[in-house]
């Protein structure tokens, strides 16, 4: 058979493609040490304290990456999850700004595992109807398990149902390293990475729900005893206006959190697997302080840079 013979110029023209081609994937996927791809670089390149364990990804909308630090692969996340418990319960079921939604009557099981001293629950009692928003706030706020698994059930009738929802959301996201096995996070299994809860965090806090419930330091509703106060205790601190905490023994501590920069840009940050194998309440503890010297740098050094 005889072979086609390729014209000079248009040779030519696909071998500079080619080149071109190969140099912009080196630019965008640049090689590592060990011959695989590396993360591309930040748009904006500040000196920040990265956390020296786990892993980390911060952006700021409408500017660019601020880059990534630490483990690429997926780890447990603990109770960050709610926050696409929350983003698909909100897709489903949206609200307007101010409005509270339809009332939802807690049942049984979210009365029984509300005592539970092995995962952080609300104090709700079977029968009593709540609204969405209230509901979301028990869940966003102090963190509430069980509330997790009563909208899960609300919203697609099972738990199982509403985390094949949430998958089926993650990978329309992008998020390619998440795998959601629950509502609340309380699973291990449930494993993602920084830069997946980073895509996720910005399409949240597109959400005017989402984003009046994690600013919130504290709350009350009706029905539920006294106030609850917000596990997120960087609010208000460097411009902080949420996410949502984590934190459990595989987990360590995780913060997925926003801040507005002083010319009022968002910045958005995700945290995890800080000093995994120790209790909860010092892997929250260090990431909560992982962050805060994070976001502070980035404060400090942002305004200067993008002069």
């Amino acid at each position: 058979m005889a072979r086609t013979r390729i014209p000079p110029v248009a040779g030519g023209l696909a071998a500079a493609l080619a080149v071109a081609l190969a140099a912009a994937c080196w630019v965008v996927f640049p090689p590592g040490v060990d011959g695989r791809a590396s993360a591309a670089r930040p748009v904006v390149d500040l000196p920040l304290p990265w956390p020296a364990e786990g892993q980390a990804s911060a952006e700021v909308l409408g500017l660019g990456s601020l880059g990534s630090r630490g483990e690429r692969g997926p780890v447990p996340i603990a109770s960050v999850t709610k926050v696409m418990t929350a983003h698909v319960v909100l897709k489903g079921h949206p609200l307007a700004e101010g409005e509270a939604g339809p009332q939802i009557t807690v049942d049984k099981q979210a009365e029984a595992e509300s005592t539970s001293s092995e995962e952080s629950t609300a104090p709700v009692r079977a029968g009593r109807r709540i609204s969405e928003r209230d509901l979301l706030a028990l869940m966003l706020v102090p963190s509430g398990n069980n509330v997790a698994r009563l909208l899960a059930r609300w919203d697609a009738g099972s738990q199982e149902a509403f985390v094949a929802k949430m998958n089926r959301e993650a990978a329309a996201l992008g998020m390619t390293s998440t795998t959601y096995t629950g509502a609340s996070g309380v699973e291990d299994s449930t494993t993602s990475t920084a830069t997946d809860q980073l895509r996720l965090a910005r399409e949240a806090m597109r959400n005017d729900a989402i984003r009046a419930i994690v600013a919130t330091t504290s709350l009350r509703v009706d029905g539920v005893p006294g106030a609850v106060a917000n596990t997120n205790t960087l609010l208000g601190q460097d411009g902080v206006i949420g996410l949502k905490t984590g934190s459990s023994t595989a987990a360590g501590g995780a913060l997925m959190w926003a801040a507005r920069a002083p010319g009022g840009a968002l910045i958005l940050g995700v945290v995890l697997h800080q000093s995994p194998g120790g209790s909860p309440a010092a892997g929250l503890r260090a990431a909560l302080d992982t962050s805060a010297k994070l976001i502070a740098a980035i404060q400090r050094e942002l305004p200067a840079a993008t002069r």
